[in-house]
């Protein structure tokens, strides 16, 4: 069998591994723990799976949340002439049978799914008889309902585990806090002694951290205009409200600003148009909403602005991450303003519907199926007195109900049905009570984060656990009290 290093230099072409990557491939290979990697946005995740899974006999089933970012590795591993494919709900039937009967008989050797295909039980009963040697679970935050992307299929991985023989495993994200991690190694029927954890920390030295408060549109306009001009090359600007990013683009636009969009309220294919011309840089400013997330394959960009404060630290690094992957200096800075946090205070309130809400939404969808069909979300809306369209509990609610398998279909397709009873934890009010004040409590850091005296990206190692690190002498802090230059 070729090494780890043979195949990362014939296959991948580098000539050597960067940070952790070998002890961690080395740790897999030795098979005698697991692996929780925390590594930064740019540190080479995949490689510590792709590189072992090479070396091991069986193959690699890789979860994966997002079927955009699946679809890019899987065509950038078929570059290297390498097996893999992925099944999503954007195949074919005829091809998804195909795809998992050569990955069960050794023909594919990385296969990428969601974990929502674990719900299709010809799926499971394919998979139990495939011979996997490593389980790798991308972006595996989305385990834990700590964190910020929680997704209920995800907290089912221990279930998944079991079902396809408790296979070897290494679980990758660049955002986990000390809670999330110890939940993640819990959902994933684990021992803490069973499983190891490597840490980069989150420090990446390139990108320049600043927070500004702004007092009035006129000055964060003004902000904006100077980072374009300064920075030049790609840029991303954040914001929370699509309202406020169609404002600001027509601003743009009498500026002579070129640039493009990204929002929810796009159809796929004018958000798919949008996100490949960005990749290749025309044009190279994007204003987006948090839609515009994981998986945005562009290492040039130069600076990541939030026009509007996101709801916690976890999205917060998450975005920004998405700067300087080429390892050049680039600049993220947050313009704060006080009256972000009543928007985002909204957002907590929309996602955080009480067990009597979700009781009244199920029900309305499990007896007047037929109605909520052909009328759509005016028809809850109406039944359930709301006289404001501002309020997006029952969105929040349809969109949780999806996740937890609770409901297949979707009211845009007149196809919504109720397949499963309402889960336990969306019938407790103390559990459901425990979350807002979590969520309120992540919005709460990103004001500790704007009016912390420390150093920016101390300040961040803090909240997820990197205790006692130096100042980085690369954030608007350092430089004020003279600890260091701008990049």
């Amino acid at each position: 069998m070729p090494t780890p290093h043979d195949i990362l230099t014939t296959v991948f072409g580098f000539s050597d591994f960067r940070g952790k990557q070998k002890p961690i491939i080395q740790h897999l290979l030795d098979k005698k723990q697991h692996a929780l990697v925390l590594m930064p946005t740019g540190g080479g995740k995949s490689l510590c799976y792709q590189v072992p899974a090479l070396c091991l006999e069986g193959g690699t089933l890789v979860i994966s949340p997002l079927i955009a970012l699946m679809q890019d590795q899987v065509e950038a591993l078929k570059r290297k002439h390498i097996a893999a494919a992925y099944i999503n709900s954007t195949v074919s039937r005829e091809d998804r049978e195909k795809r998992l009967k050569q990955f069960v008989s050794g023909k594919i050797k990385l296969l990428y799914v969601t974990p929502e295909r674990f719900r299709k039980p010809e799926f499971v009963e394919a998979i139990k008889s495939a011979k996997i040697d490593l389980l790798a679970i991308d972006e595996a935050h989305c385990i834990s309902e700590w964190g910020h992307d929680f997704r209920p299929d995800y907290s089912r991985l221990g279930e998944f585990r079991t079902l396809i023989g408790n296979p070897l495993t290494i679980a990758l994200t660049a955002t986990a806090t000390p809670p999330v991690q110890k939940d993640i190694i819990d959902k994933l029927n684990l021992n803490p002694t069973e499983m190891k954890i490597f840490s980069e920390g989150i420090r990446r030295e390139n990108l320049r951290m600043e927070a500004v408060e702004i007092w009035d549109e006129k000055v964060k306009k003004e902000k904006i205009l100077e980072t374009i001009k300064t920075y030049n090359g790609s840029g991303i600007i954040y914001f929370s409200l699509i309202q406020t990013l169609e404002k600001y683009s027509e601003w743009l636009q009498t500026k002579g600003i070129y640039h493009g969009v990204y929002h929810g309220k796009l159809q796929d294919r004018q958000r798919n148009q949008a996100l490949t011309h960005f990749i290749k840089g025309n044009p190279s400013l994007i204003l987006a909403t948090n839609a515009f997330g994981m998986g945005i394959d562009k290492s040039d960009i130069r600076f990541v602005i939030h026009a509007e404060t996101p709801g916690s630290l976890e999205s917060y690094y998450q975005e920004i991450g998405r700067a300087g992957r080429d390892g050049l200096p680039s600049l993220c800075q947050l313009l704060y303003q006080q009256e972000d946090l009543a928007i985002q205070h909204e957002f907590v309130r929309w996602a955080n519907p009480g067990s009597e809400f979700y009781h009244r939404v199920y029900q309305l969808l499990a007896h007047y199926q037929m109605e909520v069909n052909a009328m759509g979300i005016d028809y809850l809306r109406e039944q359930l007195h709301f006289k404001s369209k501002k309020d997006f509990r029952i969105e929040t609610v349809l969109g949780i109900l999806d996740r937890y398998g609770v409901i297949e279909g979707s009211l845009e397709k007149r196809n919504l049905e109720v397949v499963e009873e309402l889960p336990e934890q969306l019938d407790d009010e103390d559990y459901l009570k425990k979350k807002l004040i979590r969520d309120q409590n992540k919005l709460y850091s990103m004001v500790t984060y704007v009016r912390d005296e420390k150093c920016r990206r101390i300040s961040i190692e803090d909240y997820f656990g990197f205790t006692g690190g130096e100042n980085c002498g690369n954030c608007d802090f350092c430089e004020e009290i003279g600890d260091g230059e701008i990049l």
